[in-house]
C-alpha cells in the first residue's frame, strides 16, 4: 500500500502539506479551548469577574472559528487529493491492462480487473480522504491531549497508563481477526462480479436451456458467501465500538471520581478537572477514531496490494529496447477500378513455429512453416480445437511464439514495436465486438480521418451498405454496447467494414463470414478479392464455400499442418481436407 501511494501521491505533495499545515492548526486550537475555559472558571468565574470571562470568551470565540475555518479548507483539499489520486490510480490500471498480452489478461481475469479498477481503487480513495482529515489529526490530538493532560495534573494522569494500553490491546486483537476476513471479501467479491458478468454475458445461452433457476442458485451461493463473511467483520466491529466506549465512560467515571478527591484535597482546581476531563475526551476520541482508520485501513491494504499486482506485473509481450524501423505502410486497395493504389505489402513467414499456453504440458502448435505472399489470399482450414485461430493470434502478437521466427516484411514481430505491426494489420475477429455509438464511429475506430465517402465505400465492400442506409440516421444511427440492436450477420459485416476502412497490407478474418447466408457471402467475397486483390488475406473458415478459391489453403489438425494447396490438389492429396469438404458438399459440388 505504501508503494503505492507514494508514486501516485508524489503529485499532490504540497496540496498534502498545505493540509497537514491546516490539521496542525486546527488540533492546536483544540487544544487551547480546554485550556482557556478552565481560565473562565479559575479566574472568571470563582474570582466573580466578568470582565476576564468576557474577554476569555471573546479570544474562545476567535480560536473556534479559526479551527472552523481550518476544518473546512482541510476537508475541501483532502477531498481533491483523495479524488484526484482515484482518478490517477484508475488511468494507470486502465493503461496498464490495455497493455497487457493476453495472457496476463486471461491470469487475472476480466471480472476482477473491472473490481480492481473500480470497488479496490474506491477503498483506497476513502482511506486517503479520511486519512487527511482523521488520520494526522488523531495522533497530533492524542499525543497533545496526554501532554496537556499530564500539564494539567500529574497524579490523575496516572490513570492514562492504565487506559491507554487496554485500548491498544482491544484494537491489536481486532485487527488479527479482520486482515484475513478482508482478503477473503475482495476474493469474493470477484466472484459475484465473475457469476453476475457471465449470466448477463450468457443470457440467451441460459434462457435456451431453461438454466435461469440454476444461475439463481450460483448468485446465491456467491452472494451469502461475500455476506456471511462481511457479517463476520461487522460482528467483529459490533463488539469493538461498544467495548471502546464502555473504556470511555469507565475512563470518565474514574476521572470524576479521583478528580473529585483532588478537588477535595485542595491540590487540584475545579477548571483544571474540567479540563483534564476534555483532554480525556480527546485523546479516547483520537483512539476511537484510530479505531475507525483500523477498519478501513485492512480492507483498504488488501486493495492496494491487488492494484500494485496489475500495475507491477510484467508483461510477457513487450516492445524491444532497440526496434527495428519499418518501411512506410503502402496502401494495397484497389482504387475502385481494379488497381492497386500503391505497391504491394511484403509477405508473412512462419518459420518452424512452435506454440503453448503458459503452464500447458504439450504445444499447441507443432512446427509450423508457410509462406503467404501479397496479392493471395490463404485460407486455414481444419477441425475444431487444430490451433488455426492461436495461429493467426501469433502474427498481431496477441501471443508470442514459444519456438522458431514470425516474419513480416521480413522482420521478427518481437523485433518490432506493437503499434507498427497493429497498423500493418486489419483484424475482423470471431466474435464480432461493436462499441456504443453510432454506426460511423464505429467504421471509423479504424481510421478516424476516414471521410463518409471512404466509410460508405467500407460498407459497400462489407454488403453492408444497404441495411445502414435503412436504418434510421443512416451513419449517425446509434449502435449499442456490443452491437446487441443489430443482427449477428449485421455485426460481423460492419467489423468488416471497420477493418476495411483502414485501409491495412495484411487482413486477417477470423472465421468472419459464419452468420452470412450464401448468396451475401458469395458477395462479400467477390468484393474482397476485387478491393484486396494486392493485399495479404489471411481466412480462417469453418464453411467450405468460402475458402475453396483460394490461392492458398492450409490444412491443420492436432497443431500441424498436414496440407497445403489449392482447392482440387488437396482434394487428391490430403485425406483431412477430403473429409471436410465432404462433410458439407457433395462429390460433383467438391469437383466442380
Amino acid at each position: 500500500m505504501i508503494a503505492l501511494l507514494k508514486v501516485h501521491l508524489r503529485p499532490y505533495s504540497k496540496p498534502i502539506a498545505v493540509v497537514m499545515v491546516l490539521l496542525l492548526i486546527q488540533a492546536i486550537a483544540s487544544l487551547y479551548l480546554p485550556n482557556l475555559n478552565a481560565d473562565i472558571i479559575n479566574n472568571g468565574i470563582v474570582k466573580g469577574d466578568n470582565n476576564y470571562i468576557i474577554r476569555t470568551g471573546g479570544l474562545m470565540l476567535i480560536v473556534t472559528f479559526l479551527l472552523g475555518v481550518c476544518a473546512i479548507v482541510a476537508v475541501y483539499f483532502g477531498a481533491r487529493i483523495a479524488m484526484g489520486f482515484g482518478r490517477d490510480v484508475r488511468a494507470a490500471i486502465f493503461k496498464r491492462v490495455a497493455g497487457f498480452a493476453q495472457v496476463e489478461i486471461n491470469h487475472f481475469g476480466t471480472a476482477s480487473l473491472i473490481t480492481r479498477n473500480t470497488n479496490d481503487v474506491q477503498q483506497v480513495q476513502m482511506v486517503i480522504f479520511m486519512a487527511l482529515t482523521i488520520m494526522i489529526l488523531a495522533p497530533i490530538t492524542g499525543i497533545g491531549g496526554v501532554i496537556m493532560a499530564v500539564r494539567e495534573d500529574v497524579p490523575l494522569s496516572g490513570l492514562l497508563i492504565v487506559i491507554l494500553p487496554l485500548m491498544a490491546l482491544v484494537i491489536g486483537l481486532v485487527m488479527r481477526r479482520a486482515i484475513p476476513l478482508f482478503q477473503a471479501m475482495q476474493a469474493k467479491l470477484d466472484r459475484i462480479n465473475q457469476v453476475m458478468r457471465e449470466a448477463l454475458a450468457g443470457v440467451r445461452v441460459i434462457r435456451a436451456f431453461v438454466r435461469t433457476r440454476h444461475e439463481e442458485v450460483r448468485f446465491d451461493a456467491a452472494n451469502t458467501d461475500l455476506f456471511e463473511t462481511s457479517i463476520r467483520v461487522n460482528r467483529l466491529f459490533a463488539v469493538t465500538i461498544p467495548t471502546m466506549m464502555a473504556i470511555l465512560n469507565l475512563s470518565t467515571v474514574a476521572v470524576m471520581w479521583f478528580g473529585s478527591m483532588r478537588i477535595d484535597s485542595g491540590g487540584m482546581p475545579i477548571g483544571n478537572l474540567t479540563a483534564f476531563l476534555a483532554y480525556l475526551m480527546q485523546i479516547l476520541m483520537a483512539v476511537l477514531m484510530a479505531v475507525f482508520m483500523f477498519i478501513l485501513v485492512p480492507r483498504a491494504a488488501v486493495a492496494a496490494g491487488r492494484i500494485q499486482e496489475v500495475l507491477t506485473i510484467a508483461s510477457s509481450i513487450v516492445d524491444p529496447e532497440e526496434p527495428v524501423t519499418l518501411p512506410p505502410i503502402v496502401q494495397a486497395h484497389g482504387d475502385g477500378s481494379g488497381q492497386a493504389s500503391s505497391t504491394s505489402a511484403g509477405t508473412v513467414e512462419f518459420r518452424h513455429v512452435e506454440f503453448h499456453y503458459p503452464g500447458a504440458e504439450q504445444p499447441v502448435l507443432h512446427d509450423i512453416s508457410m509462406t503467404v505472399r501479397p496479392g493471395e489470399t490463404t485460407a486455414i482450414v481444419g477441425s475444431t480445437g487444430s490451433g488455426k485461430t492461436t495461429l493467426i493470434n501469433l502474427i498481431p502478437r496477441f501471443y508470442d511464439v514459444t519456438g522458431g521466427e514470425l516474419l513480416v516484411d521480413g522482420v521478427d514481430v518481437r523485433q518490432m514495436r506493437r503499434e507498427d505491426l497493429w497498423q500493418r494489420i486489419g483484424v475482423v475477429p470471431q466474435q464480432a465486438f461493436l462499441f456504443s455509438g453510432t454506426v460511423a464511429s464505429n467504421i471509423r475506430y479504424g481510421d478516424e480521418s476516414a471521410t463518409d465517402e471512404a466509410v460508405w465505400q467500407a460498407l459497400d465492400i462489407a454488403q453492408a451498405k444497404t441495411f445502414v442506409t435503412e436504418m434510421e440516421g443512416g451513419l449517425d444511427a446509434p449502435i449499442d454496447q456490443g452491437g446487441t440492436n443489430v443482427s449477428g450477420g449485421q455485426r460481423q459485416r460492419l467489423a468488416i467494414a471497420r477493418a476495411l476502412v483502414k485501409r491495412a497490407p495484411i487482413y486477417i478474418f477470423d472465421d468472419s463470414f459464419s452468420a452470412l447466408d450464401f448468396k451475401t457471402d458469395a458477395q462479400l467475397r467477390a468484393a474482397l478479392q476485387h478491393e484486396l486483390h494486392s493485399a495479404i488475406v489471411l481466412i480462417v473458415a469453418q464453411r467450405v464455400g468460402t475458402i475453396m478459391a483460394a490461392d492458398q489453403i492450409i490444412v491443420m489438425d492436432e497443431g500441424r499442418i498436414v496440407g497445403a494447396g489449392r482447392h482440387r490438389d488437396l482434394l487428391e492429396t490430403c485425406q483431412t481436407y477430403r473429409e471436410i469438404v465432404l462433410s458439407q458438399l457433395t462429390a460433383a459440388e467438391a469437383a466442380a
